[in-house]
Formats: structure tokens, C-alpha cells, sequence
């Protein structure tokens, strides 16, 4: 949910703010230092779902602003915080659109409160999805770390589930080209610049649309706009993301830098991309000493070697002692299937049905998805809750 707070007073614009995001991490929330009189300028610009206002006194007067953006937003829900509240004031404020009038300061149970309510009105509460983060790292240019993240992505959306692709490979990011043949008219960099338009209509937006189900979240054309890109960017979105899609891909590259690890620590999955070939391999090696380092649990960590071959020089349990994993897949080699998907701008699943690079990534899909024991609590209790 996107919630604005007007306030004239930094320090209580502060003290909100660190209330609302502890109640619910992924509220997206916007400060305003000022008055009333940029009520409207917000609702217009920024169209949150909750706009909290504090300053008002007893003045009916100062509602004619609140009027003129609950006319134009009936959608758009309005608390307001204020120190002296006569019964004539509550009842015209409650004309004008005012969904609740707090005292100022409100109590933190009293704002928590009332947002929640605001929640539950605007059904975000029962709505709201509860994502899976995988992340997609790459040991070495080359591993087809983007190939597998564009491809689970479209079988996962395939299973009917809704997936977003994040390409995190700011400089040189190429997703979109993977699986899909037209330009993409926005970026991640782009939507770090307007955070404060933020909210679900503009995430989706600045996508591009492979399936309906499976979207992708550019990397900008111009190297330069990732300097752009900071790790708070990167948490404001997902913020949002997660409550909207059941899948987020996060395809960081090889390079270990503050956003990189921002995406790894978000992460639930991190899925670490080789090939069977020592230069990988080694990578791979500092890669998993930096995710000791970072806490990483073993079970967060899966290895996905690609281009396998059963009857190569390095065996997967030579892979197994050298790096100290548990968690390993193996992605047969299938150069020609999948050179001609990405030259075409197709999903895999396009031009080869058959294949047994198709099979591996919808099994990697399959595995993914909730038990049917996990799903809404298995088919008995489905039965019993009727």
C-alpha cells in the first residue's frame, strides 16, 4: 500500500513514518513536510491510497481541500491528525470524505490502527500476495544465468502463477532480447527516479509483457543510468513486487556490489549458475565463501550446472566436494535449441517442446511451486471448509 504523510513538523514526520513501516514492511511510504494546501498537488501526482494529513485545527474551513480530493478520488482514503476536535468539526469533516480524525501526536496503536482499517476498506489486506524472491547469479560471463532466469520465469508463469524478471545486470543487461523481440520503453533506473509515483498501475507500466503472466523489468540502454540505482531503490520495489506477483527473478550478474547484495539478502532462493569448466568453478568457489561470510544458510543456495555433460572430465561430485554445496541441478547441454530461441527473441518452450533444457527448467519450475498439501490446505480441508 502507498500511504503519504503531511506533516509541518520533519520530527513527527518521522515518528510516523517508523511506525508505519515497522507495522508493515512493504507499505510504501512518502513524507511531505508542509501543510493542507499540498493535499491536492499529491493526490494528483503521486495518487496514494492513503493520504495521512496532521496540522489541521478546529476550522472547518480548512477542509474545502480534503473535499475537492475525495470528490476526485473516492477511492482515495483520508485521516487526518489534529490536537483540538469539537463535535461540529468531526461531523464536517466526516462531510467533506474524512475517514478518521485522530488527536495530534497520535498514539503509535492509534495510527497502526487506522491504517489497517484503511486496509482492510481498500481490500489490500486479503489481497496481497506474499512472493518468492530467487535470485540468479552468475559465476562467469557466459554460464547462461539470464537464459534459465527469462525461461523460469515464462514456465513459471506457464503454471499460471504471475512472475516478474527484474534484470539487475544494469550495465549490460540483455533479458528482455532473451525471450522477447521488441524494445522495452522503460527500465529499472527509470522507475528509481520516480519512486514517488510508485505504486502497482506504474511497476506494471514499466514492464515488458513476454505472456500475461510474465513480465520483465528492464535494464536501462545507457550504462551510465545504473549509477542511478541504489540498494533503497531496489527495496522500495520489491516492497511492492512481492505483494503483486507470486515470483520475483532477480538476474544480478556476477558483479558483488551494495545492490547486488541487497538482491541476495532479499532473496530466498539464490540460484548460482555454472559450467563445468575450472574458471567457473573457481568463481563459483569465492562466490560461496562470500555467502558464508554474508550468513547464508546452505538450504538458501542451490547450484544449477549448465550445459552438463554426464561424461565430462569434471563430475558433479568433484563439483560437490570442491564447493561444499548441498543443493545441486543439472541443465543438459543444448546449444542448438537454445542458440535458436535466443536469436529469435522466443521463450524456449516456443521453438522446442521437446527439449530436455525445456524439461530441466519446468522441473526447476515444478519444484518451486506449493505442495498441493500447501496450497489453501490440501484438498481435505478444501472439502471441509465448504
Amino acid at each position: 500500500m502507498k500511504i503519504a504523510v503531511i506533516s509541518p513538523s520533519s520530527q513527527s514526520l518521522e515518528a510516523m513514518s517508523t511506525v508505519l513501516e515497522r507495522g508493515n514492511p512493504s507499505r510504501l511510504i512518502a513524507r511531505h513536510e508542509g501543510g493542507i494546501s499540498k493535499l491536492r498537488a499529491i493526490a494528483e501526482k503521486e495518487h496514494p491510497d492513503v493520504i495521512i494529513v496532521e496540522g489541521l485545527c478546529h476550522d472547518a474551513g480548512e477542509l474545502s481541500p480534503i473535499e475537492s480530493v475525495t470528490t476526485s478520488y473516492p477511492q482515495m482514503i483520508i485521516i487526518i491528525l489534529c490536537s483540538q476536535q469539537t463535535p461540529e468539526f468531526l461531523i464536517n469533516a466526516m462531510r467533506v470524505g474524512v475517514r478518521e480524525v485522530l488527536p495530534s501526536p497520535a498514539s503509535k496503536d492509534a495510527l497502526e490502527a487506522a491504517v489497517s482499517r484503511a486496509e482492510s476498506k481498500l481490500g489490500l489486506r486479503n489481497a496481497q500476495r506474499s512472493g518468492r524472491v530467487l535470485a540468479f547469479v552468475s559465476c562467469k560471463g557466459g554460464s547462461g544465468s539470464t537464459f534459465l532466469a527469462t525461461n523460469l520465469g515464462h514456465q513459471l508463469g506457464a503454471e499460471g502463477k504471475k512472475v516478474l524478471l527484474m534484470d539487475l545486470n544494469l550495465q549490460f543487461g540483455e533479458a528482455v532480447l532473451t525471450v522477447h523481440d521488441r524494445k522495452a520503453t522503460s527500465n529499472v533506473a527509470e522507475v528509481a527516479r520516480n519512486l514517488s509515483r510508485l505504486d502497482a498501475s506504474f511497476l506494471t507500466a514499466s514492464t515488458v509483457a513476454v505472456t500475461p503472466n510474465f513480465a520483465i523489468l528492464a535494464a536501462p540502454d545507457d550504462p551510465a543510468e545504473s549509477l542511478q540505482v541504489k540498494p533503497e531503490h531496489l527495496d522500495a520495489i520489491l516492497n511492492l513486487a512481492v505483494n503483486h506477483y507470486d515470483f520475483i527473478i532477480l538476474d544480478v550478474g556476477k558483479n558483488l556490489d551494495d545492490l547486488t547484495i541487497k538482491a541476495l539478502d532479499r532473496a530466498h532462493n539464490i540460484f548460482l549458475v555454472v559450467q563445468t569448466m575450472l574458471p567457473y568453478i573457481r568463481n563459483a568457489s569465492r562466490m560461496m565463501t562470500v555467502f558464508r561470510s554474508l550468513g547464508y544458510q546452505q538450504d538458501k543456495i542451490e547450484l544449477l550446472v549448465n550445459r552438463f555433460w554426464k561424461n565430462g572430465e569434471i563430475g558433479l561430485e568433484d563439483l560437490r566436494a570442491s564447493l561444499g554445496i548441498g543443493k545441486m541441478r543439472t541443465i543438459p547441454n543444448g546449444y542448438k535449441e537454445v542458440a535458436k530461441a535466443i536469436n529469435e527473441g522466443v521463450p524456449l518452450a516456443t521453438v522446442a517442446k521437446s527439449s530436455l533444457v525445456l524439461k530441466a527448467i519446468s522441473e526447476l519450475a515444478l519444484s518451486l511451486l506449493p505442495k498441493p498439501d500447501q496450497a489453501q490446505g490440501g484438498l481435505l480441508s478444501r472439502l471441509l471448509n465448504h
